[in-house]
């Protein structure tokens, strides 16, 4: 007969803490993001949906037979820049045909629902999903992306969509493909579908991007590329481009010189890079996903302070391994942070998402999953 086992004094207040905390959680959630992203929009004035005029400017142009374009800009950041490949412009252009105050609500609507279908999408219990809608209540960098009405939820939503339905080629496909339509950098899923052989996802994010790359050419002009092109060139200095936040603009800002700051940018790009293939072939999928996820933005150019909220995907991953320190990542860029977050921050806290993901996925890796 087995020994009976003393009942453990801690588990039941632990387990009673557990439950209250769950029972609680969806309000908190709720208050704090109804708080902060309410009060946001509700003071942003002018600048409410500044990102979203460059995209009704860009529909509009279009509607009067104008190019998408604007190349007269010659850095990053400035009012009305579109610099998005030619179907998003196509994607927007109904939004053209309503005045620029209506169309700038109705795409925050859009960007609220892309939010709450990605974080219902989450493939992980109901806790880990109200600590994401609290932690992004809680991120500057979101609540910031949704006053200037950035895309940033609707990457989430096809980085939720690829990660739910992981071994689906079509979901996989989809979220590589429409992600580099709307704003390039996710196509780093598509590379990652061909380092780990996903061959139906990959024919089918090609043919999704030659359909939109068609109709987009047939709708706007062959020149339509070429100007996307040349202004993508002209504006993507990952060094000097004002309030970039790459490892070598940061390093740049904070007084490094700029051919030292250049190679500090190169080699971080290098490594990220290295690491999307090293995590392909030997890590488990939906680990290698999220580290293709992470080094998505770190690959880029130029790095908005708003484009962190997109690390609220592999937070959701981490916490779902109780990784409990993810809540970190959110919370270094908190909204009750903003004016006192160093430029350093933000490169910090991408760099911090990609090692605890690959740590994670080594303690999960099994015999047989490597694809080297």
């Amino acid at each position: 007969m087995a020994p009976t086992r003393a009942p453990d004094p801690v588990a039941r207040p632990v387990a009673r803490l557990g439950g209250a905390i769950e029972r609680v959680l969806p309000l908190l959630a709720v208050a704090a993001f109804a708080l902060t992203v309410g009060a946001t929009l509700a003071v942003a004035g002018d600048t409410l949906g500044y990102d979203f005029r460059a995209y009704w400017e860009a529909a509009a142009r279009v509607l009067h037979g104008q190019p998408a374009y604007d190349t007269s800009y010659r850095a990053a950041g400035g009012f009305g820049l579109f610099y998005y490949p030619p179907p998003f412009a196509l994607a927007v252009l109904p939004l053209g045909l309503l005045p620029v105050g209506v169309a700038t609500w109705a795409w925050l609507a859009v960007l609220l629902g892309a939010f709450a279908l990605g974080t219902a999408l989450l493939p992980t219990t109901r806790t880990v999903r109200w600590a994401v809608v609290l932690l992004a209540g809680l991120s500057w960098p979101f609540v910031y992306g949704m006053k200037l009405g950035q895309v940033g939820t609707v990457l989430y939503l096809l980085f939720a969509l690829g990660w739910r339905w992981l071994d689906r080629p079509a979901a996989v496909g989809l979220a590589g493909s429409v992600g580099a339509l709307v704003k390039v950098q996710p196509g780093v899923l598509l590379a990652w579908a061909l380092l780990t052989r996903r061959w139906a996802a990959l024919a089918i994010g090609a043919v999704v991007l030659a359909g939109a790359a068609l109709a987009a050419t047939l709708a706007l002009g062959p020149g339509a590329w070429a100007d996307f092109a040349t202004l993508l060139g002209r504006v993507s200095d990952p060094i000097t481009t004002p309030h970039n936040f790459t490892v070598g603009a940061a390093a740049y800002q904070a007084g490094v010189p700029r051919d030292a700051a250049s190679l500090l940018q190169a080699a971080s790009t290098a490594v990220a890079a290295a690491v999307v293939v090293a995590a392909a072939l030997r890590l488990p999928a939906d680990a290698s996903y999220m580290a293709a996820v992470v080094a998505s933005q770190l690959l880029s150019p130029i790095l908005w302070d708003h484009y962190a909220m997109l690390l609220l995907v592999p937070v959701a991953w981490l916490l779902s391994r109780r990784q409990w320190w993810a809540v970190l990542i959110p919370l270094a860029t908190s909204v009750v942070l903003v004016g006192a977050i160093s430029p350093t921050v933000y490169p910090a806290v991408f760099w911090a998402t990609l090692v605890g993901v690959l740590a994670a996925g080594w303690r999960e890796r099994a015999p047989g999953t490597a694809r080297a």
